[in-house]
């Protein structure tokens, strides 16, 4: 019975280092990059971070020099990416070192809020403009829908220490505040959002040279489906969700597509123009706050009624057109407001 008892001890020892040290090459290198305040960077010496590669030893060293950076982000999926796979990893193989660093990027996370509930786009460097509430690229949506999960502990968020509930589930409630004060309200009327603000004064900001401040066809979708995710929504809520909606159906532009069209004599072997699509119906990304209208800018800051007057990188490098809130006016609103009428 003794011999029995210690194997069975033997084993159960032998299966806990086994997960502790079971591996995942994206995961591993997920906790090679983070940042030793619980943040992750967006590139590696200025190129995009490749998680799937191997790197050497000297390069593992670099990275290690490197970990007090300050160049914790939430840009670019940055940090809450890391956090939703490492906590996948975590479930499938147990390595406890990615549950532990995914509650360190959360800890980042809460951090990093402001008091007024916005999230800045960079933490702790609040330089430039990374120091503005942060729409942009879905940023700060990609946070609250993190910590919304955790509250609610679901999807892969279930597994997180149950002492971050609580302060994950005031978080969201601070940012969807931030959320109402920010939406811009045009000759009275509720319309959207900019991508991103001051966040001293919730006033539209200026980001990069072509980011100006602005009514946003592409951040305000995601903005709108986060607070259709929440339960029993307040009379405020429900009025900010449909006036974003009616923006949307009256802001859309009909008949035209934003295409590429291969040209060999251009740098990249293409160019991005505005063809006639009687079929077609996009948004802009930038509409004038006072007058709706669609604009564009490049590098020079200087803003274009028409696309095609951007130079060629600019013009080619940014969503300037899309679809985005396609899906939102045609199945999830409707949906949404079938089940909170009145």
């Amino acid at each position: 019975m003794k011999y029995r008892k210690t194997i069975l001890i033997f084993c159960l020892l032998v299966i806990s280092f086994l997960k502790l040290s079971a591996q995942d090459l994206v995961a591993d290198n997920m906790l090679m990059f983070q940042r030793d305040y619980g943040g992750w960077p967006k590139h590696y010496h200025e190129d995009k971070i490749d998680y799937n590669k191997v790197y050497a030893d000297v390069e593992k060293a670099t990275i290690a020099d490197e970990s007090n950076m300050n160049d914790g982000t939430i840009d670019n999926d940055a940090t809450t990416r890391e956090i939703r796979y490492l906590l996948k990893a975590y479930k499938k193989i147990g390595n406890k070192k990615y549950l532990d660093a995914a509650e360190k990027g959360i800890k980042y996370l809460l951090k990093a809020q402001y008091e007024n509930g916005g999230w800045p786009q960079f933490y702790p460097d609040l330089s430039s403009y990374r120091h503005e509430i942060t729409f942009n690229d879905n940023a700060m949506i990609n946070v609250m829908n993190v910590l919304y999960d955790l509250s609610l502990q679901k999807n892969e968020l279930d597994v997180v220490d149950k002492s971050l509930i609580g302060p994950a589930a005031t978080a969201v409630k601070k940012g969807v505040q931030c959320i109402l004060k920010t939406q811009i309200k045009v000759n009275g009327k509720l319309t959207v959002w900019c991508a991103q603000y001051d966040e001293i004064n919730y006033q539209p900001a200026k980001a990069r040279a072509y980011e100006l401040p602005s009514l946003s066809g592409e951040e305000s979708v995601g903005i709108v489906e986060f607070l259709m995710r929440l339960p029993d929504p307040s009379k405020e809520i429900k009025l900010a969700i449909t006036s974003a909606v009616n923006w949307f159906s009256d802001s859309k532009i009909s008949g035209i597509d934003w295409v590429h069209k291969k040209d060999a004599s251009m740098p990249k072997g293409f160019d991005r123009v505005v063809v006639k699509d009687a079929s077609s119906v996009v948004w802009a990304r930038f509409y004038e706050i006072d007058t709706n209208e669609p604009f564009f800018c490049g590098r020079d800051g200087i803003k274009k009624k028409n696309v095609a007057d951007v130079e060629y990188e600019r013009r080619t490098g940014y969503a300037w057109y899309g679809t985005w809130p396609k899906d939102l006016i045609e199945k999830k609103y409707p949906e949404w407001l079938s089940k909170n009428k009145g």
